[in-house]
């Protein structure tokens, strides 16, 4: 990431070196990451920035509030996080554990979830009921929060989704809500690749309250591909049409193999081996797909040849269908079963075909 002086936290950074973190003078305290859409990047740059920090000598942890995803992790005292807070924890060369996402939602339905706190599952709720819900959540949220100030010098907090979510505003304990009751500073990033960046930035800092918007330092640029001085010109106009800072453009990484939140991974096929006889592998992309990070080693395998299947995609000839796990199994059925044809199975997770 291009950067000078940037003023993340209360007060500057620093210059951020080109090839070590070792001269970096990392302040104590706790900056947000929050994201104009899903999958703009934040987890990856959370993780990243943990371990800039921990290379630099800090005591760092990644933080998320509320996630809603169906990839966990298992901590070491036995409790369910989200997976890239897991992932961020290896950035920071801490164990894993539940503070470190204190509200995990593991979506049920399109209407409904199961309530995770503190590692542990206790209901089902579903959208209105979760909402009235909220503030016993948050104070689970700010529990967990209070113990990692306790613990570590820098906090690095991932937000959820979008701040600009007008519905989701009262009673918001992913974004903007848990940044005023913290007192913290955020960034905000956005997602070139998709297109719309600047409308992405000016549009969702639009949307939030002007206290809110004097929380955001500036802006990151997520997955740039080609000349970064030909979008110069839309950062000098960036920064004079908002009065903020864009503190750094981040390439497109090509073939970086992280656990994926909740999303399908954007390169689904790893590179094959050639000259090696492979093992074709098919998996169907079914509603409420769950830890699909564990097809991961499959498709990281130089010998295997792996395809996702989307509804109403043709799917390849396959040595080994894999039908992936699933917080609505039945759901999952009813899918198959008004699908053309006949479901390839009923009850099992696999089948093995010629």
């Amino acid at each position: 990431m291009r950067a000078s002086s940037l003023t993340l936290f209360a007060h500057p950074v620093a210059s951020i070196p080109d090839a070590s973190s070792e001269s970096l003078d990392v302040p104590r305290g706790t900056l947000m990451i929050q994201g104009t859409t899903s999958d703009a990047g934040k987890s990856t740059l959370v993780a990243g920035l943990c371990r800039l920090a921990r290379r630099a000598g800090a005591r760092v942890a990644p933080f998320k509030p509320q996630n809603m995803a169906l990839n966990s992790a298992v901590t070491v005292d036995g409790g369910e996080i989200g997976r890239a807070q897991a992932l961020q924890a290896v950035a920071a060369r801490i164990d894993a554990h539940t503070d470190l996402n204190p509200v995990l939602l593991k979506p049920t339905s399109d209407r409904g979830a199961q309530v995770i706190i503190h590692g542990k599952a206790r209901m089902n709720l579903d959208a209105r009921a979760y909402h009235d819900y909220k503030p016993i959540a948050f104070e689970a949220v700010l529990e967990s929060y209070a113990r990692l100030k306790a613990s570590y010098d820098t906090i690095f907090v991932e937000g959820a989704g979008s701040p600009a979510e007008i519905n989701l505003r009262e009673r918001d304990i992913a974004n903007m809500g848990f940044a005023e009751a913290v007192d913290c500073p955020v960034v905000l990033v956005a997602d070139i690749d998709r297109g719309g960046v600047f409308a992405h930035l000016t549009g969702t800092l639009a949307c939030l309250s002007e206290t809110e918007q004097a929380r955001v330092r500036g802006f990151v640029i997520n997955r740039f591909r080609g000349d970064v001085s030909l979008l110069q010109p839309g950062l000098d106009w960036l920064q004079a049409k908002t009065g903020k800072p864009v503190l750094g453009v981040v390439p497109y990484l090509h073939g970086l193999t992280l656990d994926a939140e909740d999303m399908l991974p954007r390169e689904l096929r790893a590179a094959n081996a050639e000259g090696l006889e492979m093992l074709r592998v098919v998996v169907p992309v079914l509603p409420h797909i769950s830890n699909h990070t564990d097809f991961d080693a499959l498709r990281a395998h130089p010998q295997v040849d792996f395809h996702y299947v989307r509804a109403g995609g043709t799917p390849p000839p396959a040595d080994l269908i894999m039908l992936p796990g699933s917080k609505n199994v039945q759901g999952i059925w009813h899918f198959c079963a008004h699908r053309a044809g006949t479901p390839c199975c009923n009850g099992i997770c696999a089948t093995v075909g010629g």
